[in-house]
Order: C-alpha cells, then structure tokens, then sequence
C-alpha cells in the first residue's frame, strides 16, 4: 500500500499546517480525511492508470464492471475542420432558403455550455459532398489543410457537446442533418434510436459520468476541461435493461423540452416563435418555474444514474462535492475554445429591445403577426433528432409570406415605406403598448443592438441593413432575404433621389422666407436644413456609385456583400470600419473565392482557379482547369478546355469596371462621420486592373 496525502483544499498560507496535521494523523492511526492508503496496482483499473488516489476502490472498479462508452454499438467520433470558416461556414439566418439541404447544412461546432438542447445556428458548405471544403489549401500550399474526418457519420442523429470549455461537461441533441465539427465531437448508437440517445444524454449530463471523465485527465489538465474523443470512449457507461432507459429517455426528452422553450423566445433560434412581451398574449413562458423543475430534473436522473453504476452514498457524497467544485457557476458560463459568444440575445429576448426588434422582422415580411393575435396557431413542439426547420415557427410558413413583402423601408416619416409607422401598425394590430420613442430608437440605437444579436462564433450576419447619413437623420433600410441586384438603383431612383429634390424645395422655400430679417431660431432651423441637405446629397453620391457593380450573393455571406457599402454607414463607427477591413481585403485578393471577387475582378481570380482546385470548384470552373486521372486524383489540366482569356472577357463589364474605378478612386466623405478624407484603397489602380497591392 502506498500512501497520498492530498492538500489541494486548503489556502496557501494554510497548506503547511494541514500537511502536518495528517503527518501526524497517519502517525498515530487516527481518521484523516486528506489520507489515502491505495495499492498502485489499483490505479490500473482506470484507462491511462491515473493517480487517482482519492477516489474510492468502488468507482475505480466501476471501469472494470462497466463496457466503455465505445462499445454495444455505441461510437464516438471528431468531424470537420474546415480550416477557414470565414470562407466555409456561416450563421443559418445568413443564407438563401433555396441553399439549406443542398450547398448549406446545419454545422454543430460546439459553443457554450447547454446540457440537453441547444440550437445548431450554424451551416457549413457541404455541397456534392463537401468538395469545395476537402480541398482547400492554404495559399501557398498545395497540401489539403481541411480535415473532413468521418464522413459517413455526418447527417445522422446523434449527441454533441463542446469540445474544449470552461464549463461542465454539456451533451445535448443533435438533430437529423447536421454535419458534427472537430470543435463539436458527436455520439451515436446502432440504428440511430432515439430512446438510447437520450438515455444517453441523461447519462453523460449526470454528476456521475463527469466525475468519471474527470478521475482519467490528470490534475495539470483538469482546469482545462477537455473532452476530447478518446476520453469520451473510454469512460464506462452502466448497464441499461429496458425499463433505465425508458426512464432516462423521458427524463431527457422533458430537458430537451424545457431548455427548448426557453429559446423560443430568442429569434435568431430555430425554436423562435414570439418575443416575451408579446407571447405571454397566447401563453407565458414561467422562467423561474422551468428553472426549478430542470433542477428537479437533474436530481433525478443523478439519483438513478449513481444506481446504475452501483455508487453507494458515500461515494455520491464524495462526488456531489468534488462536482460542486468543479463547475461552479457553470451553468451561466458560455465560454468555450471556439470563442462562441454567449448567448447575448437571451438577456433581450424578454424585453423592450426584443419587442421592437420583432416588430421591424414583422415591417420586413420575415415574422408572422398571425401567431400573435391568434389568426394561426403555435405549431406542435418537434422531436428532439427532428431535421432543423429552414424557417423558424414565428416566421411565416412557406407560401404564406405577404404578397408585399419589402426589400426597402426608410425613415421618412409619412412616407408609406416610413418603418417606424410600419412597425407601429403592427404593435397596434397584436395589441401591444406601442414603444415609446421608436423612430429615435430605430435610427440610433437599433442597428448596433441588431449586429449584436445577429453575431454567434465570431460570425456577424446582420440581416436588416441600415444605409444612412452621418447624422442618422435619415436611414435607408434593407433586408437581404428580400433584395436583389437592382435594390440599390431602386434606393437611388425611388427613394434617396425624390428625398433630396424634397428637401431641396424645402430649402429653397425656407431661404426665401428668411432672406430678411432672420431670427437666430430662424437661422439655426436654415443651417440644419443645409447641412441635412448636403448630407443627402453625399449619401445619393455614394449609392450612385455603388448601384453600377453591386451583385449580391447570399453564399459570400453578409459582411462581403455589406463589405462595399462601407461609405454608407458612417452613423456607426465599429461597423464601418469593419467593413472597410473586409472591403480592402477584397481588393488585396484575399477572398477571391468570393462570387464578388469574381464578378470585380475576374482578371485576377480566374487564373487562380487554374493553380487552385478548391477555388476552381467555387466558381464552376473545375472541368475547365481540373482533370481526374485513372487513380481518381485530379491535377491540372495542361490544356485548359477553354482559355484564361476567353473566360475573363465573358465576366468582365465595362460598366461595372468604370464603377469600381470611380468607387476606388472616390475619397471618403468628411464630415460627421469622422472618416478621413483621401481614405479610399490605396494602389486603386492596381486593385482596379487585379493586380495585388
């Protein structure tokens, strides 16, 4: 027998007293509980045989009597690294409609810490079977640098849980269709059933199975609470005759269900029905009331759990406090190695800002009023492995969308695309308080809280565009599910254009009253009117300029297509510069797998295409540059079956080329928005021509 003296709990200045005080306990035999007498060989019945010398010869046995977790037709599996999510992946609220189950699929890529259910609101490109992403390379490089580990897994049910985090360990469901990351590792069982999955997930959710995953990571690693694969495998998992798992699976299922309602409330979720402000009209969610019945819950299934692997109430004891330790505070805690955000959108999805930002979804068309006033019912609770919905229930169903739904809202007030009456009417027709202050709101405040609900995994996919005056004094607003390549001729011709002739007039007719005799009142109201004036006239300049070669394509995802309107949004500063960032990479060649890129500057990305397969296959070019061989590798073609040339001048316009010449070559507007003058790309003409600055 070996002995371990284990002072971990007390304080620094504390430690050396309580080493002595157990010295002396071992010397006179009297109970101590930072003593341990384990034989070595002992530690041999736990995988890796750790010291785990605290731990009782009863959960050490447990991995001798208990099948690992990779066993019984159970298996548990790392998936794709894509190697460039900015290129590959994007938020699901991002992408065309038309896109989901064929180029874009649900992505469970970890995220923060949620037990039971949390919703999948990324996609990844996996189209003709993930092509495009298995074989990427770095520039440079000819070596493939994405890593589409166990493709035959991807698509089925199963469970998923962060990989790396600074919380508990949190399994949770992951539905029909997904494709499961190297960040977010997934569990499966023979035949896909549902009820061994969530029996499952009541086991690797309990006090019992963390404990257990935590005895095999030595101390040095434990902080670091890394769940990797193999040690998900290894860990033992109790025998289950019919009737454990049908009381585990209900167990989970109810969970599943609770956590579910509560995002129902957060509209980026596929889960969302209906702001807190307006669902409690057709049924209050009780917050505080699923809180304690998940705590009931979780009691539960512990309580069955320690009996399945025979752990007795010493052993819990032990456990119930070594877990409290551990994952203190953990349920709040969303960090993760991924650097998801925490859930930002919960803490407004019960308040006013929730409201507001669900009335402008109902202005655009993407929200349904019906569920509100009761015109249409809540739609049934899904599965838990159920395939994730293109369109969340508070959206209209498909075919049902308003006949005039619009791509262009203004704040113009009495205008009848003016989104502050839109929204106002709609508050009126579901019978809410209407917001006090809405169109100040909405000019100022709205568009930054919006790019912060609409940002998840480092991704920002604001889908309510404001295009504005420095001022904020007047706001063009765009939704990119409904907008196309002539929505910006549009905003210049039918609304920007008519807006300035307006206030023009206004001007003329206000100069002419005041010629003599002005008060300073007076003249004060005359200079705002200039100034508002002339910052519509800069605002029209800049949307003439763009409208030539704008072309927007949801696959690029939002911040590129938002890239070169970067002028547009000088009432918010973070943003613009965000812009401006993605819009000079662009320039510099950075995105060339971008149908932006290709539709600026095909003189530089078409060549590439003939040295770089993955990119060849984003642009429809790959039997163009690319030949498969009798082994099935592919290589380059040493003939291109149509020239670099030929292809370059069918997607090179004049028209568009002179626009991105003007835009380049344009400063930046001075003023309020605080944006340099002179701040256009440096080395325009080479961006111009495609060569690299």
């Amino acid at each position: 027998m070996t002995v371990f003296l284990r002072i971990l709990e007390p304080s620094v200045d504390e430690k050396e007293d309580a080493l002595l005080s157990s010295i002396r306990a071992l010397r006179t035999a009297s109970a101590d509980r930072a003593t341990f007498e384990v034989s070595p060989e002992a530690f041999q019945k736990v995988p890796g045989s750790p010291f785990a010398y605290w731990t009782s010869e009863t959960i050490r046995s447990v991995f001798v009597t208990n099948a690992p977790f990779e066993a019984d037709g159970r298996t548990v599996k790392q998936g794709l690294a894509t190697a460039d999510d900015f290129r590959f992946v994007r938020a699901w609220w991002e992408v065309a409609e038309a896109q989901c189950g064929s180029r874009w699929f649900p992505f469970a890529k970890g995220g923060s810490y949620s037990p039971f259910y949390a919703d999948v609101f990324l996609c990844v490109n996996w189209e003709n079977d993930g092509r495009e992403v298995s074989n990427f390379c770095l520039p440079g490089s000819d070596k493939v640098a994405s890593r589409p580990q166990n493709t035959h897994l991807y698509f089925r049910p199963g469970l998923t849980w962060p990989r790396r985090t600074t919380s508990g360990f949190g399994v949770r469901a992951m539905p029909l269709g997904c494709v499961f990351a190297d960040k977010g590792p997934a569990a499966f069982v023979e035949n896909d059933a549902a009820e061994q999955l969530l029996a499952l997930s009541s086991i690797l959710n309990s006090l019992a199975f963390a404990y257990l995953v935590g005895v095999q990571v030595a101390a040095a690693d434990a902080a670091a609470r890394s769940y990797e694969v193999g040690l998900i495998q290894q860990t033992p998992i109790p025998h289950l005759v019919p009737d454990a798992v049908r009381r585990l699976s209900a167990l989970a299922r109810r969970a599943w269900s609770l956590k579910r309602t509560l995002d129902t409330t957060n509209e980026t979720s596929h889960a969302f029905v209906l702001p807190g402000g307006v669902r409690s009209k057709v049924g209050a969610i009780d917050v505080p009331a699923i809180e304690r019945e998940m705590a009931d819950l979780r009691r539960e299934i512990d309580d069955l759990v320690f009996e399945l692997y025979g752990l007795g109430a010493e052993d819990r004891a032990t456990i119930e406090a070594s877990t409290k330790r551990a994952t203190s505070g953990s349920e709040d805690d969303a960090s993760s190695d991924d650097g998801d955000d925490a859930d930002d959108e919960a803490a407004v999805g019960e308040g006013l800002d929730a409201l507001r930002s669900w009335l402008v979804g109902v202005a655009f068309g993407r929200f349904d009023p019906r569920l509100a006033t009761g015109e249409r019912p809540i739609p049934p609770e899904p599965e838990p492995f159920d395939p994730l919905p293109t369109r969340s229930p508070g959206m209209y169903p498909e075919g049902e969308e308003p006949a005039d739904r619009p791509d262009i809202l203004v704040d113009d007030e009495g205008h009848p695309d003016d989104l502050a009456a839109r929204a106002l009417a709609v508050a009126e027709r579901v019978k809410v308080d209407a917001p006090e202050n809405l169109r100040a709101w909405l000019a100022k405040e709205f568009f930054p809280l919006h790019i912060k609900m609409y940002s998840k995994s480092r991704r920002k996919a604001p889908i309510y565009w404001q295009l504005a005056t420095p001022s904020a004094s007047y706001s063009v607003w765009l939704y990119i599910h409904a907008f196309s390549k002539d929505t910006l001729f549009r905003v210049q011709n039918d609304y920007v254009a008519p807006k300035l002739a307006h206030e023009e007039r206004r001007l003329e007719s206000l100069t002419a009253e005041l010629r003599d005799g002005a008060t300073a009142t007076q003249r004060k109201q005359l200079a705002a009117q200039e100034a508002f004036v002339e910052e519509l006239r800069t605002f029209l300049d800049e949307v003439k300029r763009i409208a030539p070669l704008w072309n927007p394509n949801l696959d690029d995802g939002v911040i590129i297509n938002f890239a070169p309107l970067w002028r547009l949004v000088p009432q918010n500063k973070a943003w613009q510069k965000e812009l401006k960032s993605t819009w000079d990479a662009l320039c510099e060649g950075k995105y060339d797998w971008a149908h932006l890129a290709m539709h600026l500057w095909p003189e530089r990305v078409v060549p590439k295409c003939a040295k770089d397969r993955s990119l060849a296959i984003a642009h429809g070019l790959e039997d163009v540059f690319w030949v498969e061989g009798t082994d099935g590798k592919w290589t380059a073609r040493k003939t291109p079956t149509r020239s670099i040339e030929e292809l370059v001048r069918e997607r090179t316009s004049p028209a568009v080329k002179s626009a991105l010449k003007s835009l380049l070559e344009a400063p930046a507007a001075a003023g309020k928005s605080g944006v340099r003058r002179g701040g256009g790309r440096r080395k325009s003409a080479a961006a111009t021509e495609g060569g690299d600055a």
